[in-house]
């Protein structure tokens, strides 16, 4: 088995977990050594209490070793300046990041590893010929979200794409808009942790958190990041005036990804609950105390790009899912209702899903099942053994 380095762009104890986390654990259940780097920061530092602890928590581990968190599986943190878009800042970062792998990977071992980068400006921070294969993994227009260096990650990002080996990525404008640059691309969707979300059918009603369980039924969820530039607060405000007697809770941090995020029109509305962060072993009773999963998202140049990944997490957990009709759930309307961005259609499609008008159970149940990181990881490992051949897979 070939070792690989994971360059995330989250840090491994983020609280809300995402792709990069979740294949580095498959990759390495399948027997691959794996060294997962936390992110390297694409947006500035800013003097928030937030940023703050996050350097200097970054700061300590970056002169610490590798630490193994699971079986075949390290994490390290570099230390870099975030956010530098300047030459001077990626260069330093080049040197320490490239000095302080070198040192992680001789203290692991690991020879000709391997790169599984999300980062779009690796190609800046690495001699990509030192490994034995690339992958870039693209699962986000990140320079889409707020206060990205959009012009630095799209030039980038396309030199990226012709020096890595394959490409893959979560949805199909992603795939449009890579291709040209690539010679290898593969599109594969975001998946679901199922066997975690799939607990929330077998839970009894004394599984369900206090916080939730107080409040009436019927319980519209959300889990996720509450952050302006990916949900739609005007849609979500509109649709609880509308109809009071339904409940709409978020679990999930304010402003990741988005630190001005103004919650205001939600705040206002009795029957919107914004709980905040909760651990994710938890989330399958808060599943478990929804009717319904909902993703109220705008339509936007970064949603449109993006693949969630609660929608699996929703149908995995057995709730009927409804969701803005964005381009990578286009081909998902058999098991969910996808609708525009208003409260006629939303409201609609929700009433329908509360009554359990919607699409089979089983079905859904059927294709979350087939949706799963241990499968998704199966098949990008396919396709690497077939471009590389079957050494080191």
């Amino acid at each position: 088995m070939a070792d690989v380095v994971v360059l995330a762009t989250a840090d491994w104890e983020h609280p809300i977990w995402t792709n990069k986390q979740h294949v580095a654990i498959s990759i390495a259940d399948t027997g691959f050594r794996v060294l997962y780097l936390d992110s390297l920061g694409l947006r500035p530092a800013r003097a928030t209490g937030r940023d703050l602890k996050r350097i200097i928590k970054r700061l300590w581990r970056g002169l610490c070793p590798p630490r193994r968190v699971r079986q075949n599986l390290w994490v390290w943190s570099p230390l870099v300046i975030p956010g530098g878009s300047g030459s001077f800042v990626i260069l330093i970062n080049k040197l320490s990041l490239t000095f302080g792998l070198w040192l992680a990977l001789r203290f692991l071992r690991f020879r000709k590893p391997w790169l599984w980068t999300y980062n779009p400006l690796t190609a800046s921070f690495l001699n990509l010929r030192s490994f034995s294969l690339k992958i870039y993994h693209a699962v986000d227009a990140v320079q889409e979200q707020p206060c990205m260096p959009r012009e630095l990650i799209e030039s980038q990002e396309r030199r990226l794409c012709g020096e890595v080996d394959q490409v893959f990525v979560t949805s199909p404008a992603l795939k449009r808009k890579l291709a040209p640059y690539s010679r290898h691309i593969r599109f594969d969707p975001n998946v679901a942790d199922q066997a975690h979300f799939s607990k929330a059918m077998s839970l009894s009603l004394s599984s369900i958190p206090a916080d939730i369980a107080s409040i009436p039924e019927p319980r519209i969820g959300f889990i996720g990041a509450v952050s302006n530039y990916k949900l739609d607060f005007a849609l979500i405000a509109a649709v609880a005036r509308a109809h009071r007697s339904w409940q709409f809770v978020f679990i999930g941090p304010t402003g990741e990804g988005e630190p001005y995020t103004d919650t205001t029109l939600l705040d206002i509305e009795p029957n919107v609950h914004l709980l905040g962060q909760r651990p994710y072993g938890d989330l399958p009773n808060y599943c478990a105390g929804f009717s319904c999963g909902w993703l109220p998202l705008k339509l936007n140049p970064y949603t449109q790009a993006m693949f969630p990944m609660k929608f699996f997490e929703y149908l995995s957990a057995g709730l009927p899912v409804v969701a803005t009709d964005i381009d990578a759930l286009g081909q998902f309307g058999h098991v969910a209702f996808l609708c525009q961005p208003n409260e006629k259609d939303f409201s609609k499609a929700l009433s329908f899903s509360l009554l359990n008008k919607g699409p089979d159970l089983a079905l859904r149940l059927a294709l979350a099942a087939e949706y799963t990181y241990p499968a998704r990881t199966r098949r990008m490992l396919r396709v690497l053994r077939d471009l590389k051949g079957s050494e080191g897979i």
